[in-house]
């Protein structure tokens, strides 16, 4: 508390007494309002669904973009995987940006450069240079999802709100996983395919003018791993242009085999990397531990069959069945209705039933998704593609979030952000990896530049088998006692 001055007049002035050196004690931080709680989690909550909605309105845009930008398959898959390789590459040193930064700056950035990217997207005048914006905007979603959460838990004390922030943080992920492909068919045919980046201008200036009324973020002493970072991109960069320019160029050109040769070179590097950094990006001992390695292999595969299916779909749709953009955005209502319920009843199920049954079935499901659709048809009747659609909205929701505990509770709490940032890469770039793979095969299965029901079916094989695979694993290795 500050000192009391005397200012009565004395009889006869002494000079002050030395005053002994005590410490000052630091300022402490500002207790958050309610009011600047809730304005935080509203900033959060714009962040995470619009990343989460350019995420898969795009896919829906995607033969607008060819039409008017004349783009072939490679462009439109580069289109698509420029976002979420960045999303992926960067998402680990993310979470450690925003503790060096503080939270609020940090998402203050991301959600400034994501804008202005956007912009960048909606002004492209052609495929290259809206591959170069959309790796921009990966990179600040990376930045806004870490920096969001943590901007939710400086915001609240208290556990219990704090846990309903949270969930309405995630069921806003959801909400836009449904409204996604909607909006994007929606505003492709009605406006343009450049008003679904348009959109996030004004999103991005209500978040910048939010954050003028949250409280300042503590900055943190939080390790770097540049080394680790620029390998990792390198690698993930070089295997997915391999994989999308190998189906196109040919699997022995010399650009397809520069680009193998970097992503497997900076994949030894990383590797060498962390092993030697004091604070590794990716602690190498904590993948011998049987329940991680399971989870992540399974979060690969799944998001790999998910994410890539939702590709597939939307050109199916729109090249296959000559639906408008709005009417494939439709179809797709039904599946996220799905997967928003499953994530809502796996929790409770695992309670009951176990997580390793919880995470075996969903993968079990989802892997007979994949192979329930090979049937499909250009005659096939539309009721009977959303029924069929069902064990995809079933089985990918049910396994993720038991994944998601089960990798949670296999390492120490100290390394629990670590883990989760880790299983989100891992997860994204099972979905970039997919589409690189499966554009690639429609493109062999067709003439390059259209949709191929033969490329389709190879597709959907090749994720049906990665994911009988893991289920095989999660069977076998998470019935195991745990590994020392």
């Amino acid at each position: 508390m500050p000192s009391t001055v005397d200012t009565r007049p004395r009889k006869s002035p002494e000079p002050p007494a030395p005053l002994s050196p005590s410490p000052s004690p630091a300022p402490a931080s500002p207790r958050p309002t309610r009011s600047s709680a809730s304005v935080a989690l509203i900033s959060s909550l714009l962040g995470f669904t619009v990343i989460t909605i350019d995420a898969t309105a795009v896919n829906i845009a995607l033969p607008a973009i060819r039409d008017d930008l004349h783009g072939g398959m490679a462009g439109l898959q580069w289109v698509v995987d420029a976002y979420t390789l960045m999303f992926a590459a960067l998402m680990m040193s993310a979470g450690a940006l925003a503790d060096r930064a503080g939270a609020r700056r940090a998402y203050a950035w991301g959600s400034a450069l994501f804008t202005v990217a956007s912009l960048g997207c909606a002004l492209a005048p052609g495929i290259g240079v809206l591959v170069a914006a959309r790796l921009l905007q990966g990179a600040a979603a990376a930045v806004v999802m870490p920096a969001s959460l943590a901007l939710i838990r400086q915001a609240y004390d208290d556990p219990a709100r704090r846990a309903r922030a949270i969930a309405l943080w995630t069921t806003g992920g959801s909400v836009a996983l449904a409204a996604g492909p909607v909006l994007g068919g929606l505003l492709a045919e009605q406006v343009g395919w450049r008003a679904v980046f348009l959109l996030n201008l004004p999103v991005g200036a209500a978040i910048l003018m939010l954050l003028l009324r949250t409280a300042p973020s503590p900055r943190r002493s939080a390790p770097l791993d540049p080394a680790g970072q620029v390998t990792t991109v390198l690698a993930l960069v070089g295997l997915t242009y391999a994989v999308i320019e190998g189906g196109h160029r040919g699997w022995t050109s010399v650009p397809v085999l520069v680009a193998l040769a970097v992503a497997v070179v900076s994949a030894v590097a990383f590797l060498a990397v962390e092993k030697r950094h004091r604070s590794p990006m990716v602690p190498l001992g904590m993948l011998r531990e049987r329940r991680v390695a399971v989870s992540l292999a399974a979060g690969f595969a799944v998001n790999a069959a998910f994410y890539g299916l939702v590709f597939l779909l939307g050109l199916y749709y729109q090249q296959e069945r000559g639906m408008t953009a709005t009417e494939a955005g439709l179809m797709f209502v039904p599946l996220a209705l799905l997967v928003t319920g499953a994530n809502l009843v796996s929790p409770r199920l695992a309670e009951r039933v176990g997580r390793r049954a919880v995470i075996v079935t969903g993968q079990a499901v989802l892997a007979l998704a994949m192979f329930v659709v090979l049937p499909l048809t250009d005659a096939t009747p539309l009721w009977l593609v959303v029924l069929l659609l069902v064990p995809t909205g079933l089985g990918g929701a049910l396994a993720v979030p038991a994944l998601t505990a089960q990798l949670m509770d296999a390492v120490p709490g100290h390394r629990a952000g670590t883990v989760s940032g880790l299983f989100n890469a891992v997860r994204q770039t099972g979905g970039a990896l997919a589409v690189a793979l499966f554009g690639t095969l429609l493109a062999d299965g067709g003439t390059g530049t259209g949709f191929s029901l033969a490329g389709m079916r190879e597709s959907l094989c090749v994720a049906g088998g990665v994911l009988c695979l893991t289920t095989v694993l999660s069977l076998w290795l998470l019935g195991r006692k745990r590994s020392a």
